[in-house]
């Protein structure tokens, strides 16, 4: 596996980690969690266009035959993990739905094995099941698991296959050649389409530009959370697998506990600790050669 790819997925894992620095800020205002996916989306979307005017105009061009993978990594990835996600958090609690989303590197794994001949094998497996243990330690989902009931599960697991999508459709999209840019772009643009049948767009203008503050708020929000990561993690795709892919970008609710660690005061335990120590042994393991290892069927 190409290491400085790697390191692409992990920054955007990092930078993904951080978007509760923006969101409670945003939450405090009064703006909805729909109201904050569509400024993110619509934010991204005019800057990808104004990175695309500079860079290379020719960026904007995508082939009519192929719009269904814009259309799969903006709605049926961005906005329908959101749809699920969000619908989870009103149904159980923050670490078992973030547990549930966190089921996405499996369902990557296993749709890259049959659309891409991705190989499952034994490290890859053994990354996968410390990752996962290791964000139920990190989210202290063990004493929640009673509150749980098969309506939420089947909405979590749906949360956990929209955010892997976004992997198997910008592999797509990759492979007919099209520029990271161009997929950041696309999807940004349908996604905030379809986020604005959610959204309040008028209160969302007026939270922004109340003051200078809220604008560079804004303008940090969408580079940060959103600008850099999806732009790192595409180019990362390019020369590191789906399913290592989703385990290394699974630093990111490590990094958002600790941030509430660091700037939120929040106490870690022992567990999270663990939990910590756990994820990282995961992306270790995915930067080891496998290629000498038996692949396990599917």
């Amino acid at each position: 596996m190409n290491i400085k790819h790697a390191g692409y997925i992990l920054l955007a894992g990092i930078l993904w980690g951080c978007m509760g620095l923006f969101v409670r800020p945003y939450d405090a205002k009064g703006l909805t969690s729909w109201d904050i996916v569509f400024l993110r989306a619509f934010l991204t979307t005019v800057s990808m266009a104004v990175v695309l005017l500079i860079y290379n105009r020719k960026l904007f061009r995508i082939r009519l035959k192929d719009i269904w993978c814009f259309l799969g990594t903006g709605l049926f990835s961005i906005v329908f993990f959101n749809l699920c996600y969000f619908k989870e958090i009103t149904m159980t609690s923050l670490s078992v739905a973030a547990i549930l989303l966190y089921t996405s590197p499996a369902f990557v794994m296993v749709i890259s094995a049959v659309c891409f001949h991705e190989k499952l094998t034994m490290p890859k497996l053994i990354a996968l099941a410390l990752c996962f243990l290791g964000l139920i330690f990190v989210t202290g989902v063990i004493g929640d698991a009673g509150r749980l009931t098969t309506r939420a599960i089947l909405i979590g697991l749906g949360a956990g296959l929209g955010y892997a999508l976004y992997s198997i459709f910008g592999r797509y999209a990759l492979e007919r050649g099209y520029h990271s840019f161009t997929i950041s772009f696309y999807t940004f643009l349908f996604a905030g389409i379809g986020t604005s049948l959610f959204a309040r767009p008028l209160v969302i203008a007026k939270t922004v530009t109340a003051d200078m503050g809220n604008i560079l708020l804004a303008l940090a929000f969408v580079l940060v959370s959103t600008v850099i990561p999806y732009i790192v993690y595409t180019i990362g795709l390019q020369h590191v697998e789906n399913g290592k892919a989703a385990i290394i970008a699974s630093i990111e609710p490590v990094i958002a506990t600790l941030n509430g660690i660091l700037w939120f005061h929040e106490k870690p335990s022992l567990g999270t600790v663990l939990g910590i120590l756990l994820v990282l042994g995961a992306i270790c393991l995915c930067n080891v050669s496998d290629k000498k290892k038996e692949a396990v069927t599917v």
